[in-house]
């Protein structure tokens, strides 16, 4: 197939957040999507469905966001993604954190921080790449399989990078990035892979899954592909339950334990109930509460029922202080 032009891009546009570059970068990159990367200009462009999109701050730390032109529903499908129909301040304030300083902590640490409405389906086959790997390497693999094996996007309109007018005119108009935001790396994008259906999955051996680098997790997604190529609707039954019946279901799947089920709700499906245990979680919880030699079940259900409905969101600003402090240790240590 002959690669398509790199896209037109729209206009940024300011999306009503401010935000720091770590709390950008820990939302975007932090466990929670794996398609998303950023250039050495700030751009990050990601990937989800059928869509793409840029995102960036301006000086002040306003978020600016755009997309190809001619996106369908225009700019809509990144404001929903990025949930900007969710006051996420007003959850995390419901969060018990007057009394638990160390909540309190990883609050003031990440403000901002949000959770994406990521593609269910999607959100399912990124974590059961998810065993035993870091994010680089799960960044990796889900890459190879849209590479390999996930259809070319296409862009309606133009199929051509913005001139230097209009490169121009973006840069003075108010509210937007530097120039090097719009001319820079982030204009110029290679051909761009969808990652691959459950159905189109089913169809791949299990031989060509194992060339993206899957090892054993090729055995769990050919398994769970043919699994819901035999029931149709079933992702979109399990999507709408509630929390603990959805759990139940997908734990049904091939590969699919605790961690990866309430990691794919949480993420996938927006069900902030979700708890997910995994290194981090277990680090914090030991050695931030005085849990250490509790089994990752009861930690999720410490953390539903100390955290509250919102125990997910909390989930997230642990692993994002954990891993922060982590990195900052392994830095004095050098």
């Amino acid at each position: 197939m002959k690669p398509a032009s790199p896209p037109a891009w729209s206009a940024w546009q300011p999306l009503g957040l401010r935000l720091s570059a770590a709390v950008l970068a820990e939302t975007l990159d932090g466990g929670q999507s794996f398609r998303w990367s950023c250039d050495d200009a700030g751009v990050w462009t990601g990937i989800w469905s059928e869509h793409i999109a840029q995102l960036t701050l301006d000086p002040q730390g306003e978020l600016l966001g755009r997309m190809p032109c001619g996106s369908p529903g225009g700019m809509a499908p990144l404001r929903h993604y990025l949930r900007l129909d969710t006051d996420f301040a007003a959850l995390a304030d419901q969060l018990p954190w007057r009394s638990d300083p160390h909540l309190a902590a990883c609050l003031a640490a990440f403000p901002g921080l949000r959770l994406p409405r990521q593609p269910f389906g999607e959100t399912l086959l990124c974590f059961l790449c998810s065993a035993t790997k870091q994010i680089v390497q799960i960044k990796q693999m889900v890459a190879l399989l849209a590479q390999n094996h996930g259809a070319q996007i296409t862009f309606e309109g133009e199929h051509a990078g913005p001139s230097a007018r209009q490169a121009h005119r973006h840069r003075d108009e108010p509210g937007h990035p530097p120039n090097q935001a719009v001319t820079g790396r982030g204009n110029s994008l290679p051909a761009i892979h969808r990652l691959p259906t459950w159905p189109e999955l089913a169809a791949i051996p299990e031989d060509d899954l194992r060339r993206c680098l899957l090892g054993f997790r090729a055995r769990y997604i050919k398994q769970t592909a043919l699994f819901l190529a035999a029931r149709p609707g079933w992702l979109d039954e399990t999507e709408a339950l509630p929390y603990p019946a959805a759990k139940a279901r997908l734990m049904e799947l091939p590969g699919v334990g605790e961690k990866v089920a309430d990691c794919v709700l949480l993420f996938g499906a927006g069900k902030l109930e979700a708890f997910p245990v995994d290194t981090w979680i277990l680090k914090a919880l030991a050695q931030r509460y005085g849990l250490s030699g509790w089994k990752p079940a009861q930690l999720a259900q410490f953390g539903r029922a100390h955290y509250g409905p919102f125990a997910g969101l909390a989930q997230q600003f642990l692993f994002a202080y954990e891993r922060r402090s982590s990195a900052a240790t392994m830095s004095l240590n050098r």
